[in-house]
């Protein structure tokens, strides 16, 4: 049997989302030998990344510069300027920094994937990130009384359920690129993040959707602890499986990674104000469609619940790990 510590090469990974919880995983995952890829979200519409898309006519650039800064290697200080907003100043107010300089390298090289590139080379950064596609995408949802809601800000907002999202153009096309990327995959990880407009925004892009469908590689999907108000409110690790399922119609994952540590009342207090709960893990349910659980102690709070980067990751690598191994 092979030495699980001789693997010929780096496993390729591709990590699809958007948001906070993606670029936390990815920080625990930078540390581990994988060969990382990352695809990003171009939905995005509110704030700083809305109003630069709508003036420049750019895809958003603030979920590609948190990716940016959780992978480079010049942290923390470097997060701290990306993420820098300022507070005053007519034009300025509003804008974080990060933005600005990745809106600035889009109009230097003349393209955002370029720009994207060049400025992973400048900050030393662990992998490759990459849009979801070259351009801006609309996100639409269709809420459960029928009516349509336009835009991905909104669409959490809107106080109705949702029942499925969709985009504009219907006919987006992928990043060829990141379709590459997913064919050549030996694992695919898709979470944590907004359900509906962080994680499907990327899936119903249609030859992402396919190129994930078609791979050989293991699929991984990392559950959100808590559920999120206007997007999953009520839903257990099931629903948000069933969701992604009604989406691309196939039965996408291998493994599924969820939290089953307690979280102190406190803190289940402090969210229920916000009008959010512990996503419950239904694991009868969830193991009678074929999902693997993976099933661990997987939350840290500080100032809010974050899944614990660390433990997260080793659970990662070591699926990944497996996966290599069993393959030859």
């Amino acid at each position: 049997m092979k030495d699980k510590l001789n693997l010929a090469r780096k496993p390729r990974i591709v990590v699809i989302g958007g948001g906070t919880g993606l670029s936390v995983m990815l920080r625990g995952l930078k540390q581990k030998p994988l060969d990382i890829t990352a695809i990003v979200t171009v939905a995005d519409d509110g704030g700083s990344s809305g109003i630069l898309r709508e003036e420049l006519q750019i895809p958003p650039p603030g979920d590609i510069r948190n990716v940016l800064s959780a992978l480079s290697d010049t942290e923390p200080l470097l997060a701290e300027v990306l993420k820098y907003r300022f507070s005053n100043g007519t034009g300025l107010a509003g804008h974080s920094l990060g933005n600005l300089i990745l809106a600035a390298m889009t109009d230097i090289t003349g393209d955002f994937v370029t720009g994207i590139t060049e400025l992973s080379r400048i900050f030393a950064v662990r992998g490759r990130v990459l849009p979801a596609a070259n351009q801006a995408i609309v996100l639409k949802a269709e809420m459960e009384d029928g009516s349509i809601v336009v835009g991905e800000s909104r669409i959490p907002k809107s106080g109705l359920a949702i029942r499925k999202v969709f985009l504009e153009p219907a006919d987006v096309e992928a990043l060829p690129e990141a379709v590459q990327a997913l064919q050549e995959a030996d694992a695919i990880l898709i979470g944590p993040g907004s359900l509906y407009t962080s994680i499907l925004p990327n899936l119903i892009v249609p030859k992402l959707a396919e190129a994930i469908i078609q791979s050989n590689a293991v699929k991984l999907f990392v559950c959100n602890v808590m559920t999120q108000p206007g997007e999953t409110d009520n839903y257990s690790v099931s629903d948000h499986l069933a969701a992604v399922h009604a989406h691309i119609g196939h039965h996408l994952f291998d493994y599924v990674i969820v939290n089953d540590g307690e979280i102190p009342p406190q803190v289940q207090e402090l969210y229920a104000e916000k009008g959010s709960t512990a996503v419950h893990l239904d694991l009868e349910e969830v193991t009678s469609r074929g999902y693997k659980v993976i099933a661990d102690t997987l939350v840290l709070f500080r100032t809010y619940l974050r899944h614990d980067a660390a433990k997260l990751s080793n659970h990662i690598y070591h699926l990944v790990e497996d996966w290599m191994l069993r393959k030859g």
